[in-house]
């Protein structure tokens, strides 16, 4: 890999954070800019693990449900279909049905509340 020059950022740390980089920077006998970079590294390298690892984790939850429900993209597609050839013939296209039932007014009333 070619070497590519280190480019110049702006960093605000907490006074805290910034005592104890001075403090580690002269026990070490390394530059502040040195142990950032390292510090820096290490981070990128376990948070990009960990969040390899949950997406990893939704992948095979996403396919557990796909392999549940092997033919859930065509039932969507048949329902799509349906909907669009039917749409002219359903009498309760665009309109609100009065409730039938106490359950069902029930239920209206407390969405409407």
């Amino acid at each position: 890999m070619p070497f590519l020059p280190a480019k110049a950022s702006t960093l605000r740390l907490e006074p805290a954070v910034q005592a104890g980089l001075n403090q580690l920077s002269k026990a070490l006998r390394r530059p502040k800019n040195r142990l950032i970079n390292d510090a820096v590294k290490l981070y990128v390298r376990r948070r990009s693990l960990e969040v390899e690892q949950e997406l990893e984790t939704t992948l095979k939850a996403l396919r557990a449900c796909r392999r549940k429900e092997p033919d859930f993209e065509a039932s969507i597609e048949a329902f799509v279909k349906a909907e669009a050839e039917l749409a002219g013939e359903d009498p309760a296209e665009g309109r609100r049905l009065s409730p039938d039932s106490p359950v069902q007014s029930e239920i209206q009333r407390r969405l409407h509340a």
